[in-house]
C-alpha cells in the first residue's frame, strides 16, 4: 500500500528539510514545491494526501493556493504556515477554505498532529458528505426536513466538517444547535475522538478554571488531588461550548489563548501543555451586539467566529413539521413498546401555523402529552393543547414571553406541581383497583396506552 504524500510548497531550504524529516520519520512521503506555480503544475499532475504551504510565496500568497486548491481540488485537505502571532492571516485562511494552521517557528508536536488529523480525514472517507436524513441511525439522531433551508444546513456542515476552524453556531433556543455541533465532530477527522459538551452557563464563575482547564493537587482550598480539564478530557475530538455568551470576561481571555496558541495551563501548573482539540461553540444570544455592550471579548469573537452557522428556526420550516412530527411519534411509539397514534389533519395544520417559540424541543414536548391525552388512534387539535403553550406562526420570538409556563406563587413551574398531581392521582387509581392497568386506566378516564406511558414517564413501579 502507497504512503500517504504531503507536498511542501515553501522556498526557506532549511523549514523545507525540517518539515521533510519530521514527516518521514512518520511514514509519509512527501515532495516539494518553491512557488504557486510549481506547486500548482504538481496538483495537476500527483495525488497528494496533504498540501502544507506557506502564507508567503516568491510569485504569490498561499491564499491563492488554498482558493486554487478549493476550487480545483476541493477534497484536498491544505494548512498553511503563518508567521508567529499573525492570528488575522491564520483567520483568513481557514475563512478561504484551508484545514488547519501551524505558526513560526514550527513546534513539531503541533505540527505532527495537524498532519496526524488530516491524513485520517482523507483515510476515513470523510470527504463525502455525511449522511444526515435518517431520523435514528445507530450513530444518534440526525436531522431532519426536505426544506431549502435545511439542505442548506447539511451541505454546510458536511464542508465545514473538513476543516479545523472554529465553528460558532446561531440560532433560537431548541433549534439544535448541539446536534449541529454533534455532526461536525462525526463527519470529520476527529469522529472517533471524545465529543465533550460544555454549558458554560451551568459552570459556577469560581469553578470554571479548574473545570475547564484543570489543576494542580493543593493550587486551592479543596484541591486534593491533580484534576483533567475539560480541554484536556476532549484531547483528540471536539469541545463544544454551549452557551458561551455567559462566559466570564477574565475566561474570555483565557480561551482565546489557548485557541491561538494550542496550549492549556492547568491552575497551579507552571507550564503550558499542548492540547489538541477542535473548539466549537454556540449561543441564542447576539454575539455582535453583547460585543458592541462591550460584555463579550472582540478578539475572541473573530476568533471562535471564524465559520458561522445559523439554524433556521422551526417557524422558518414548517413544512418539515409533518416529518418531524411523524418521525418523534414514532419514536415515542418505540420507547412505549407500541404504535403511536397518527396527527390528524386538522391537528397538523394547526402545528404548522403555530409559532413554536421554543422550536423543534417544544415540538416533541407537544407531542409527548397529546400521547397522554390522547384517547383513540389518532391525535386532535385538542390533545394538543396549543393555545395554552404559545404564540401563532408570524408572532416569532417576540411572543416567548407571554407564551411562557405560568409559575406558581414563588416561582415554581407549575408542569412539576401537575407532575406530582397526576403520580398522586395514578398510583390511588391503582391500589383501587389492586394494580390492574386496564381497570385504573377506566377509572381514571384515560386508555390503557396512555396509562402505560405515564407509569413510564413518572417512573411509577
Amino acid at each position: 500500500m502507497a504512503k500517504p504524500t504531503v507536498l511542501i510548497v515553501d522556498d526557506e531550504p532549511d523549514l523545507v528539510e525540517l518539515v521533510t524529516l519530521t514527516l518521514e520519520r512518520m511514514n509519509l512521503a512527501t515532495a516539494t514545491a518553491g512557488d504557486l506555480a510549481t506547486a500548482r503544475r504538481l496538483l495537476g499532475e500527483r495525488h497528494f494526501d496533504l498540501c502544507l504551504a506557506d502564507m508567503r510565496l516568491p510569485d504569490g500568497d498561499g491564499l491563492d493556493l488554498v482558493a486554487w486548491i478549493q476550487q480545483q481540488q476541493p477534497q484536498l485537505p491544505v494548512a498553511v504556515i503563518t508567521a508567529h502571532g499573525n492570528v488575522e492571516t491564520a483567520v483568513r485562511a481557514l475563512k478561504a477554505g484551508a484545514f488547519d494552521f501551524v505558526s513560526k517557528p514550527l513546534d513539531l508536536g503541533v505540527l505532527r498532529r495537524l498532519v496526524s488529523v488530516a491524513i485520517r480525514l482523507g483515510a476515513s472517507g470523510a470527504a463525502a458528505a455525511p449522511e444526515l436524513a435518517a431520523e435514528d441511525t445507530l450513530s444518534g439522531p440526525q436531522l431532519l426536513g426536505k426544506s431549502p433551508e435545511m439542505a442548506a444546513l447539511r451541505a454546510l456542515i458536511a464542508r465545514v466538517a473538513r476543516s479545523q476552524a472554529p465553528v460558532h453556531i446561531s440560532g433560537e433556543s431548541g433549534t439544535g444547535k448541539e446536534l449541529v455541533a454533534r455532526l461536525i465532530h462525526n463527519g470529520g477527522a476527529r469522529h472517533s475522538g471524545p465529543f465533550i459538551p460544555v454549558n458554560c452557563g451551568a459552570i459556577p464563575t469560581e469553578l470554571m478554571e479548574s473545570e475547564l482547564f484543570g489543576h494542580k493537587r493543593g493550587s486551592f482550598t479543596g484541591a486534593i488531588a491533580d484534576k483533567r480539564g475539560l480541554l484536556q478530557s476532549a484531547e483528540g475530538g471536539t469541545l463544544f461550548l454551549d452557551e458561551v455568551a455567559d462566559l466570564p470576561l477574565h475566561m474570555q481571555v483565557k480561551l482565546l489563548r489557548v485557541i491561538q496558541e494550542k496550549t492549556v495551563r492547568p491552575v497551579g501548573e507552571q507550564h503550558e501543555q499542548p492540547v489538541d482539540v477542535r473548539v466549537l461553540s454556540a449561543t441564542h444570544k447576539d454575539l455582535a451586539a453583547l460585543v458592541a455592550a462591550g460584555r463579550f471579548r472582540e478578539d475572541l469573537y473573530y476568533r471562535i467566529n471564524v465559520i458561522e452557522i445559523r439554524v433556521p428556526s422551526l417557524r422558518e420550516r414548517a413544512n418539515d413539521i409533518p416529518e418531524l412530527a411523524a418521525a418523534m411519534l414514532r419514536r415515542l411509539g418505540r420507547r412505549l413498546g407500541g404504535d403511536a397514534p397518527t396527527l390528524g389533519a386538522t391537528a397538523l395544520a394547526a402545528l404548522q401555523d403555530y409559532g413554536f417559540p421554543g422550536n423543534v424541543r417544544e415540538l416533541e414536548n407537544i407531542l409527548e402529552r397529546a400521547l397522554t391525552l390522547c384517547t383513540g388512534d389518532q391525535i386532535d387539535v385538542g390533545d394538543l393543547q396549543l393555545r395554552a403553550a404559545g404564540a401563532t406562526r408570524g408572532a416569532g420570538a417576540a411572543g416567548d414571553a407571554a407564551s411562557a409556563p405560568p409559575l406558581l406563587p414563588g416561582g415554581s413551574d407549575l408542569s412539576g406541581q401537575l407532575e406530582h398531581i397526576e403520580r398522586d392521582a395514578i398510583l390511588k387509581a391503582l391500589e383501587q383497583t389492586r394494580y390492574n392497568k386496564t381497570a385504573a386506566a377506566r377509572l381514571l378516564g384515560m386508555t390503557f396506552r396512555a396509562l402505560r406511558y405515564k407509569v413510564k414517564k413518572l417512573g411509577i413501579k
